[in-house]
């Protein structure tokens, strides 16, 4: 009887054996997405409508996890540490009630210095005067006669630096449709920011349309071109900064879809491993 279950066993195993070598080996396992946090909730723009285009506009790469949260005040670093970049679309307007608060606002610095990556979106350069930290970062800040824009129009942006990995392989002049064109903003002492792109700001178009009526900003020459996209290094980490996408229209463009994931994406990594599609592609 033992002889009979030992052939049994034998045979079976005789013939399980060719079935397993050909079974295929096992796909590699995905890579694992970047964990990303728009943080938002106020702002003198169109958040409610922005915010769901910033999130689908990562998640449709197929490489990001994408949470919103609507408050931010309070948080700390336990807040921060599932995640390796944080989108801000988010303004205080000036106002004290709409501030973050000392510990919020260090666990978001210190998770840059550490390593992270930040985004300021478009009007999220005009939060926190008086943020030091935030105004280095960002490099760039809408503040009080420092900041305006002629009416929304097409804007040609001009890539300024083909090699670095957020702008290598686009094209080097692509047009943003109808968005505004922020100029005269203050900015940081030059050498401490990066700049990718830029847009010719025609200061003629100033005549009909203006952001400061009641206290214009000085005009010099025909025109200006006006910084677009550009980088911040912080401590270890990295920050993008994109001027383009005033509401939800201006988001749903190529130019600006492909130049924020690869933003985001550079922000999180240091690299940037998107296909350009062939419309942005050089």
């Amino acid at each position: 009887m033992k002889k009979t279950i030992v052939l049994i066993a034998g045979l079976v195993c005789a013939l399980a054996l060719p079935a397993m070598a050909q079974q295929p080996p096992a796909a590699p396992a995905a890579p694992a997405k970047l964990q990303a946090l728009i943080i938002t909730g106020q702002h003198g723009h169109d958040w409610k409508g922005t915010t769901p285009v910033l999130r689908k506009i990562l998640e449709d790469t197929g490489k990001f996890d994408v949470r919103v949260t609507e408050e931010f005040r309070g948080a700390g670093p336990a807040t921060l540490a599932p995640y390796d970049v944080v989108i801000v679309n988010y303004s205080d307007s000036g106002r004290p009630e709409r501030r973050w608060g000392a510990q919020a606002d260090a666990a978001l610095v210190d998770f840059v210095k550490a390593g992270k990556g930040l985004v300021v979106y478009h009007f999220a350069m005009q939060a926190f005067a008086g943020w030091t930290e935030y105004e280095q970062m960002s490099a760039a800040n809408w503040r009080p006669n420092m900041g305006h824009h002629s009416a929304p129009h097409d804007l040609t942006v001009k890539v300024t630096d083909p090699e670095h990995p957020i702008t290598k392989g686009l094209k080097l002049e692509f047009t943003q449709p109808n968005d505004e064109l922020y100029a005269n903003l203050k900015w940081q002492p030059a050498g401490t920011y990066h700049v990718l792109a830029t847009a010719y700001d025609d200061h003629a178009l100033y005549a009909a349309s203006r952001t400061d009526a009641r206290a214009p900003q000085p005009l010099e020459g025909p025109g200006a071109n006006e910084n677009m996209l550009w980088t911040v290094d912080f401590g270890k980490g990295r920050v993008f900064t994109t001027a383009l996408g005033h509401v939800p229209p201006n988001l749903g463009t190529p130019a600006f879809q492909v130049t924020f994931a690869r933003g985001v994406e550079w922000a999180a990594t240091g690299k940037v491993t998107q296909a350009i599609p062939p419309e942005m592609a050089k």
